[in-house]
């Protein structure tokens, strides 16, 4: 399946970080941003949340959720949001079934070495669940500023 610009987004329930669980589509009705991660409390990951976090005022402000998703499992997500006081949902995608149905699981290389890992990614979806802009290979620095500007412009 392929992931576009006008797509209805894949609807998922996954555990949540405090012992919760979330429905992507129990959030039609807002903007929702929907980013993937590698792995929680790593340098790049944490300057990705921490950003997000700076600006969710203004996410809140344009009625839009933020979702992050990695495959680290609750208890890790806890002490992630603990540490950094993260205010937003993060959604443990364990066997990577999200990951896939996205796109963002896939073949990389470092070093020489090839491994599947996720690609650093964000969707953004329509108050009817339907993605509106997608970032691929995201590169920290300026994304949550990009992502902003697209939500309200949205």
């Amino acid at each position: 399946m392929t992931i576009d610009v006008g797509s209805n987004a894949p609807d998922f329930t996954l555990p949540t970080d405090g012992g919760g669980s979330l429905t992507l589509s129990s959030l039609k009705g807002r903007k929702v941003i929907v980013y993937f991660y590698p792995k929680d409390d790593t340098p790049g990951c944490t300057k990705e949340a921490c950003a997000f976090q700076a600006a969710l005022p203004d996410f809140s402000g344009a009625n839009a959720a933020i979702v992050g998703i990695s495959k680290d499992d609750a208890k890790s997500h806890d002490k992630f949001k603990a540490k950094y006081n993260l205010n937003f949902t993060l959604v443990s995608d364990t066997d990577g079934t999200v990951c896939e149905a996205f796109g963002v699981w896939v073949e990389k290389v470092n070093y020489g070495k090839k491994y599947m890992g996720i690609e650093r990614s964000t969707f953004l979806l329509d108050e009817q669940g339907v993605i509106a802009k997608i970032w691929r290979k995201v590169k920290v620095d300026g994304h949550s500023e990009d992502v902003l500007a697209a939500v309200t412009a949205l």
